[in-house]
């Protein structure tokens, strides 16, 4: 990253706090890539907030986007059922998730396959709570780590 846009990202973050850190957050949790983990980080290490609330910040704005992701899945289902397809490199990865259901989410916080997780989970008609613990424990889980580490 430039300096020029360190320093924008920086002037941002202090201006926005916690508000940029959720926004952060919930855009990093769908298809548009984010750096809620530096933002997070930053706001931790400047010691202006309470480590806590930007920890349920960041993961609230992180679930309710996975759980975005998710309900995009849930729309898809409606018009491509999961059953109707004919791909068997999909079939397969349809029934590993299957198999293996909603605790899967505990990776949603993974770089690249987190997200479509959570619309896989959706098409596959995951119980939505149960799609809602494992993303929340998944990317609470990771937040707490970059708290641990700062």
């Amino acid at each position: 990253m430039a300096k020029g846009q360190q320093s924008l990202m920086l002037e941002f973050v202090n201006e926005w706090g916690v508000w940029a850190l959720f926004l952060s957050a919930f855009l990093a949790s769908t298809i548009i890539p984010g750096g809620s983990e530096a933002i997070l980080a930053l706001l931790a290490a400047n010691k202006g907030h309470d480590p806590l609330t930007l920890f349920w910040v960041a993961t609230l704005g992180n679930t309710l986007g996975g759980m975005s992701s998710w309900l995009i899945g849930r729309v898809i289902a409606w018009r491509y059922p999961a059953q109707a397809m004919g791909n068997e490199k999909l079939r397969r990865a349809v029934q590993y998730m299957q198999k293996w259901g909603s605790p899967l989410l505990l990776f949603s916080w993974l770089p690249i396959i987190g997200d479509p997780l959570c619309v896989a989970a959706g098409w596959l008609r995951i119980h939505g709570g149960l799609a809602l613990l494992f993303i929340a424990i998944g990317k609470a889980a990771r937040y707490a780590a970059i708290l641990l580490l700062v």
